[in-house]
């Protein structure tokens, strides 16, 4: 009789609990590249630099090549600014404009970039014979930064109405219409 209750007893445990199915998970590195992206900006809210950093590197490292790294590697060199390394950020934000070249504040933090680097000359004369029509961006931003700011002017709205139907072109207009109006 004992027997026959436990046999009951676990009969009756298995029909009532039933079998649960384990959750699985998938693994989207897209997905959490972009938590980690999300996190490094959290970090640099908090001014904890270095956690930023690994981060941000965190989110190139699952998601390199794309457009969306370009604005990881952009955040990297933000960091890298604040901090007084101009170097890396070099480094950081040309690759964010060979990634993505249509992002007008890649090409503004560059150029401050050149410009904390005392590089302004040197990257005017590397810039004035390129042909291609996004260095022109550039090209403006460096005579502005380096003190011609009629110059720089004149070759930003050269370009704005060379390529008027660019998603950097509007960027580039906002700017001159703030530029104009100090």
């Amino acid at each position: 009789m004992r027997k026959f209750l436990i046999a009951v007893l676990l009969s009756s445990l298995f029909l009532t609990c039933g079998y649960r199915h384990h959750e699985k998970f998938h693994i989207d590195a897209v997905t959490n590249a972009s938590r980690h992206n999300t996190l490094g900006t959290e970090y640099l809210l908090e001014r904890c630099y270095y956690a930023a950093i690994q981060e941000f590197k965190i989110a190139i490292s699952l998601n390199p090549n794309t457009q969306a790294s370009a604005v990881y590697y952009n955040n990297l060199g933000e960091v890298y600014m604040k901090l007084g390394f101009p170097k890396e950020a070099q480094d950081c934000f040309e690759r964010a404009l060979s990634l993505y070249g249509l992002n007008f504040s890649y090409y503004k933090n560059l150029a401050e970039c050149y410009k904390q680097m005392r590089m302004q000359q040197k990257m005017i004369s590397k810039y004035k014979v390129s042909k291609n029509p996004l260095d022109k961006v550039m090209l403006g931003l460096l005579y502005i930064e380096s003190g011609e700011k009629r110059m720089g002017i004149m070759t930003l709205d050269e370009f704005c109405v060379s390529e008027p139907d660019l998603i950097l072109t509007h960027g580039v207009r906002n700017y001159l219409r703030d530029l104009t109006k100090n």
